[in-house]
C-alpha cells in the first residue's frame, strides 16, 4: 500500500527518503518521517490548516483525556468492522494524531497499515514526531493521494471530504465512520459567545455510494479548569467570534462544566 501522486495520480514508489512516480514527480520525506503531498497549486493559502498555537491547544486538551470516550467508541467500531487481512486505514483531518494513534493500535491487530492526513503541516509534523507507527502526510482531504479502492476503512472526525473521493478510495464493502457535532455539543461554551444559542442542526448528510448501517451518540459532561476551557475554545470554530472578555472570563474560572454531544455514523461502501 502506497501513496499516489497528487499531480498525475500515478502510484508513488518509496526509495529511502523520497517518493517518486513514473512521470518523475518527487516528494521528499521530512526528517520527522512524513511526506508533503500538497502541491502549491492546490493550496488555498500559504499555510493552510491549524496554526501552531491551535495545534498546541488541541494537543494539551486531548492529552488531558477529555475526548477519550469518543476515541474509545470509534476505536471499538473500527475493531468490529475491520477484518483480519485488512490492508489500510485512513484518518482524514488527523491533526496532531491523538485519535489516529488509537486507531493504529486497532489496525495493526488486523494486519492493516494506518495513514493520517491533514492539510496543516504544523499538525502533521507534531504527529509524525510522536507516533511512529502511523504513516502521515500533508495533503488535501478533497484530493486524497491514494489509489482507487485502496482503503478498508476511513475515519472522518469533523473533517470535510467530498463523497466522491470517499467512494473512490474505499473498497466495496469497506467503511467510513464520521463524527459530527450532536445537537447539544458545547452548549455552555456557545452561551458565552452568542446571544441566541441554538442547537446544532440534525444530521442530514448523505454519502453517495454508501449505505448508512449504524448511528449512535456519545454525550457526557466535562468539568474543566479555566486553562482547559481556554484550550477548548482555541480548538473550535467559535474562537473567531469570541470577544476578549470571553477569553478572560474562561481563564479566570476554577471550574467550567460543558456538555459534549457527538454523533457517530457508520457507512458501508456499496458495490
Amino acid at each position: 500500500m502506497s501513496f499516489s501522486c497528487p499531480l498525475c495520480h500515478a502510484r508513488l514508489t518509496r526509495a529511502e527518503k523520497s517518493f517518486t512516480c513514473p512521470e518523475g514527480h518527487q516528494f521528499d520525506m521530512a526528517k520527522e518521517g512524513y511526506v508533503n503531498l500538497l502541491p502549491v497549486q492546490h493550496k488555498r493559502s500559504r499555510d493552510p490548516g491549524d496554526s501552531a498555537e491551535m495545534m498546541q491547544a488541541r494537543r494539551a486538551f486531548l492529552d488531558a483525556g477529555h475526548y477519550q470516550p469518543l476515541r474509545d467508541r470509534v476505536s471499538t467500531l473500527l475493531a468490529e468492522r475491520l477484518t483480519a487481512g485488512s490492508e489500510a486505514l485512513l484518518d482524514i483531518g488527523c491533526g496532531e494524531g491523538y485519535y489516529t494513534s488509537a486507531f493504529a493500535a486497532v489496525a495493526v491487530e488486523k494486519g492493516a497499515q494506518t495513514f493520517g492526513l491533514d492539510v496543516s503541516k504544523v499538525a502533521i509534523r507534531a504527529a509524525a514526531k510522536r507516533y511512529s507507527t502511523v504513516t502521515f502526510c500533508v495533503a488535501s482531504s478533497h484530493r486524497l493521494p491514494f489509489e482507487n479502492a485502496s482503503m478498508e476503512a476511513v475515519v472522518r472526525i469533523y473533517a470535510p471530504c467530498k463523497a466522491e473521493e470517499l467512494a473512490r478510495v474505499v473498497k466495496p464493502g469497506g467503511w467510513v465512520i464520521t463524527v459530527t457535532p450532536g445537537p447539544r455539543h458545547l452548549m455552555e461554551l456557545k452561551g458565552l459567545i452568542y446571544d441566541d444559542v441554538r442547537l446544532h442542526a440534525p444530521h442530514s448528510e448523505q454519502l453517495a455510494g454508501f449505505a448508512l448501517r449504524q448511528e449512535q451518540s456519545v454525550a457526557y459532561e466535562m468539568c474543566l479548569t479555566g486553562t482547559e476551557a481556554v484550550a477548548l475554545l482555541q480548538m473550535t470554530p467559535f474562537a473567531w467570534r469570541a470577544k476578549p472578555e470571553v477569553w478572560e472570563t474562561l481563564a479566570l474560572k476554577t471550574e467550567f462544566r460543558c456538555q459534549t454531544d457527538f454523533s457517530i455514523h457508520c457507512w458501508q461502501r456499496e458495490g
